[in-house]
């Protein structure tokens, strides 16, 4: 019998096929005997964790765009001396060796998660380094995708962004986590990828390996054994928006909503454009920055925005100043540990710090920009008040940028938009963000994951808000958040009066789809019902009222 657990939606899109669960991590215990000689133990874990970070680095290097990034970065944290440093106290104190691994990642792991944000996430990568570390010391198989000859729907309590990046959309076509939250990188990576995903799912652990099931990555459903017809019906769905509208964003009745891309490589820039993106709306800077323990010059930053530039050509491109600090932290900042990273010197904000760095990317972007053509607009992130956005506008004007905006990310800018639409040419909406701090709600946490739901009406609102005061002074807004990439509430965003949305390359099609389906009067009818609503479900059923045809 048919029977309906729900979860939250990550990545939108329906799949079916039969569940397997991801291979279990290798257990360690205080208990375990330890080695006999610790120069030869503190020698065999020292080339564990070489040998984990080589094949990172490996993966990093045959992956693309965000993919690699991640991928990178996790080769670093297995090259943590730090960490190495507390594994080895642990052997010397007489510790069983991995062990002394395990409880070393869950010391540095805590510290991350205590500090919330993205730095949290990276707890999620550092215990996925430590498992591949433990299970060579074992001598046992990684935790990993398990092999199928047929596609299949992969669960887990939680996914590392490493394993994420590493699927193959043609075999994993559906993704279950029982854990984990709609903005977490998995979730990103996943909409990167193409592949449904529900997270935050409890009822998951219910399932047998092997059990059909139907994952809604729109939804937030998920159908345990569903009827007969119905994976002829799902295989059906699939490939009707394989063959979804191509071109320009319209809705039914000719509205054009130009539909962009995000990026943040020359790999992502190809994908848009092969994916038919009108554009960039958010090109990620920080690529450059992460990892490194100096600044990229100048000539550095120019040689790489020039090529994403030229892969673009003549479409427009926004471009986002670095959105790091300590949250994503950068040796050559050289800021202080902060109790409350994700509320901390971050974006924009780091120009009180450290203006030079600020100075050289506008001057490296600007450079690039004269020298391809491209149609660039550069905006900060973080904003929050009047002389931030004032400050930031003007040194971009001096430095000869001619489309400057911010990010409204922070509840004080979407109240204020009105004033602070005085001071810059465009708004862009990242409702990652700005559903964090509306909600007090940290974006990592599986169980705050319903906070971050696109249908809560007072994130509508808040938007609702923000177009409101951009049309004071004819300020144009978009919307660059993962909100944009779900394809029903996308229509919403059109009826609220967004007027570009960005997303991932692969999300495209099906917003282009929804679009395509419905006027923007239903839009508008739609963005009416949601503000008019109660609750995140109250809201979802509305609007899908109107967009379904229920009240034409």
């Amino acid at each position: 019998m048919t029977r309906e657990i729900r979860g939250v939606a990550a990545a939108p899109g329906v799949a079916v096929g039969p569940v397997l669960w991801l291979a279990s991590a290798p257990t360690t215990s205080a208990t375990d005997a330890p080695g006999a000689d610790v120069d030869a133990e503190i020698a065999r874990v020292e080339a564990a964790f070489d040998t984990v970070a080589a094949r990172y680095a490996a993966q990093a290097e045959t992956a693309r765009g965000t993919a690699a990034d991640i991928l990178t970065m996790t080769a670093a944290l297995a090259a943590d001396p730090a960490l190495l440093d507390q594994v080895r106290a642990g052997i010397r104190a007489g510790g069983p060796t991995a062990h002394a691994v395990t409880e070393a990642v869950d010391h540095f792991a805590e510290q991350l998660t205590a500090l919330g944000g993205m730095m949290a996430e990276r707890a999620a990568d550092l215990r996925d380094v430590g498992q591949r570390v433990v299970a060579e010391l074992l001598g046992v198989d990684p935790p990993g995708i398990p092999d199928s000859a047929v596609p299949f729907i992969l669960a887990a309590r939680d996914l590392a962004p490493a394993d994420t990046a590493t699927l193959d959309p043609n075999t994993v076509v559906g993704l279950l986590t029982v854990a984990g939250g709609p903005t977490s990188h998995t979730a990103i990576l996943a909409k990167a990828l193409g592949i449904p995903a529900v997270v935050a799912c409890p009822g998951a652990v219910e399932i047998a390996e092997g059990t059909e099931v139907v994952v809604d990555g729109t939804a937030g459903t998920v159908e345990i054994a569903p009827a007969p017809g119905r994976r002829t019906e799902v295989l059906a769905a699939r490939a009707r928006q394989q063959d979804a509208p191509t071109g320009p964003g319209r809705t039914a009745d000719g509205y054009a909503v130009p539909l962009l891309a995000n990026v943040g490589s020359a790999a992502d820039a190809r994908l848009a454009v092969e994916l038919g993106a009108e554009g960039v709306g958010l090109f990620r800077t920080e690529f450059l920055f992460l990892g490194r323990h100096s600044a990229p010059t100048i000539d550095e930053q120019t040689a790489r925005y020039r090529e994403i530039f030229e892969i673009l050509g003549e479409r427009p491109v926004t471009v986002r100043t670095l959105d790091a600090g300590s949250d994503k932290p950068l040796p050559f900042l050289k800021l202080s540990e902060e109790e409350n990273p994700a509320l901390g010197v971050r974006g924009i904000r780091l120009a009180s710090v450290d203006e030079g760095t600020l100075d050289d990317q506008l001057t490296a972007i600007e450079a690039a920009r004269a020298a391809t053509g491209t149609p660039v607009k550069v905006m900060a992130p973080m904003v929050a008040t009047v002389e931030e956005a004032r400050a930031f506008a003007a040194r971009a004007r001096e430095l000869g940028v001619t489309s400057r905006g911010i990010m409204v990310e922070v509840p004080a800018a979407a109240l204020r938009a009105d004033r602070l639409g005085a001071e810059v040419d465009f708004f862009s909406i990242g409702t990652n963000d700005l559903s964090q701090y509306l909600f007090g709600a940290d974006r990592m946490s599986s169980a705050l994951a319903e906070l971050h739901n696109p249908w809560q009406p007072a994130l509508a609102e808040t938007i609702a808000a923000v177009v409101a005061g951009a049309r004071r002074h004819e300020v144009a807004v978009g919307v660059c958040g993962e909100a944009a990439s779900h394809p029903e509430f996308a229509c919403v965003l059109v009826g609220l009066g967004v007027e570009t949305l960005s997303m991932a390359p692969r999300s495209l099609a099906g917003v282009r789809a929804a679009l395509a389906a419905v006027t923007r009067e239903q839009c508008e009818q739609a963005a009416s019902a949601v503000l008019a609503a109660a609750t995140a479900e109250e809201a979802a059923r509305a609007a899908r009222s109107v967009l379904r045809g229920g009240d034409r």
